[in-house]
């Protein structure tokens, strides 16, 4: 396919259902077809020329950014859920499948973009439908960027994605990391759902939250006469957990003493209660999660090393919402729809200025903080569309500080997006090259072209 493509091929896409856009290396659009013009609203004759961001506006300039990377040679996207934004503050739901564009030489010259309005396809949910319509519109696109119940766009995220399979179907225990906030229990969850325990139990206990003698009972259960007030034999989350999961949250505020403790249960497969006389057998898949630095800890003497290397079979690293911005306009939707129902308010989602805010916010609290304004905004807001003022101060001041500059051009954009990447692989222009899928002498050209200096 040309870079132009002929009156004929034009008329050829005119007749299609979905819409297709072709973008040139300057991210300007060069070709749209009538499904296309549609949605712009624009004629192509006034669209070609021009940036696609000014012409496709989406969160995040998501058709722009996908188009983009996919120019970069960073591989083709398929089926990307995104929201396309109309003049009149409308979000529509669609999917973007990008690839990039080459000339009858085999030079890339841009890529090409079929993009699909999901609106139609979940006309169902829009008549006839008990409850609240638009929450099961929102919640169907959700399902293009979810798994097992998690929702992410993110590449960090997808990349664990992919290996929950194969770690849930072993029976090693698995060590999550992740800050406060940022979903360890949800993986966990799936773990256990994805696993052949998942008939079993799965039982949920925060170590952080209990001094230890009350831990040790929880844990472990006891005998009845163990201690005053002991009437009768009570079982503990091992027993209760038998034949399924156990799930140990901030395993890394446990004391030494209880350190030792739970190092004999996962060597020995048993499990002794208070004022019993007899260990009793279990058969539990442990997954522990922490917001520390359990490595740390254990250099530093605060954690006991042959209890690391029990826990730390598998691990998984949770990225902090602040590397994630591109899931903010995915999570928003989905919380605001539970809080539609919860407080039965007719508000239909966020203003493009409030979405706008949220992404330049950096979230110390993770997706549980997102949650809390996201409420705060409902219990403020009379409207149908959630403004900048509705969301806490707190957040306000900091997105305002943190507010940069407008991109200028596509190369801008193209300059940022490449310092992120080599940012996460520790300015490793190798790392970086991997996870773009492309030649480490593909990415210096690039980067030369941009004037970015080697690193």
């Amino acid at each position: 396919m040309s870079e132009h493509p002929g009156a004929d091929q034009e008329r050829v896409l005119d007749c299609l259902a979905d819409a297709v856009v072709a973008v040139d290396l300057q991210g300007r659009i060069t070709l749209l077809n009538r499904a296309a013009e549609a949605l712009a609203g624009l004629p192509s004759e006034q669209a070609r020329g021009r940036l696609c961001r000014e012409v496709l506006k989406a969160d995040d300039h998501a058709v722009e950014r996908l188009l983009l990377q996919a120019a970069l040679g960073q591989g083709p996207a398929l089926n990307k859920g995104l929201y396309l934004l109309t003049g009149e503050g409308l979000r529509l739901p669609a999917s973007l499948t990008v690839s990039a564009l080459e000339d009858t030489h085999g030079q890339v010259v841009g890529a090409v973009g079929i993009l699909r309005d999901l609106t139609d396809v979940f006309e169902g949910y829009l008549a006839g439908t008990a409850g609240d319509p638009r929450a099961d519109l929102r919640k169907a696109l959700l399902r293009l960027d979810s798994y097992a119940g998690i929702i992410s766009r993110n590449h960090e995220m997808r990349e664990i994605f992919a290996v929950l399979p194969e770690i849930a179907r072993s029976d090693a225990t698995v060590l999550i990391q992740g800050a406060s906030g940022s979903g360890k229990e949800l993986f966990a969850r799936a773990l256990h759902q994805l696993g052949p325990r998942s008939e079993g139990p799965l039982v949920i206990l925060n170590c952080g939250a209990l001094p230890d003698s009350l831990l040790e009972s929880e844990l472990f259960g006891y005998k009845a006469g163990a201690f005053t007030d002991a009437r009768q034999d009570k079982p503990g989350r091992f027993a209760q957990a038998h034949g399924g999961t156990l799930f140990l949250d901030e395993i890394g505020d446990i004391s030494p003493a209880m350190q030792v403790r739970l190092l004999r249960v996962l060597q020995e497969r048993e499990v002794m209660p208070l004022g019993g006389t007899r260990a009793e057998a279990t058969d539990v898949r442990v997954i522990a999660a922490t917001h520390r630095d359990l490595y740390r800890l254990m250099l530093a003497g605060r954690f006991r090393e042959d209890l690391f290397y029990r826990l730390d079979v598998v691990r998984l690293r949770i990225p902090p919402l602040c590397r994630r911005s591109e899931d903010i306009p995915l999570l928003a939707d989905h919380c605001i729809a539970r809080l539609r129902r919860r407080h039965r308010k007719e508000i239909g989602g966020l203003s493009a200025e409030a979405l706008a805010l949220l992404q330049r916010y950096d979230f110390p609290g993770n997706v549980r903080e997102l949650e809390n304004a996201l409420e705060h905004a409902f219990v403020l807001c009379s409207g149908a569309v959630i403004e900048p003022r509705h969301l806490p101060m707190r957040l306000r001041q900091q997105a305002e500080q943190a507010e940069s500059p407008a991109v200028s051009s596509l190369a801008e954009l193209e300059s940022r997006f490449l310092r992120q990447v080599l940012e996460r692989n520790d300015n490793s222009a190798g790392a970086a090259a991997r996870e773009l899928g492309i030649h480490r002498s593909t990415l210096w050209r690039r980067m030369k072209r941009l004037g970015m200096a080697r690193s």
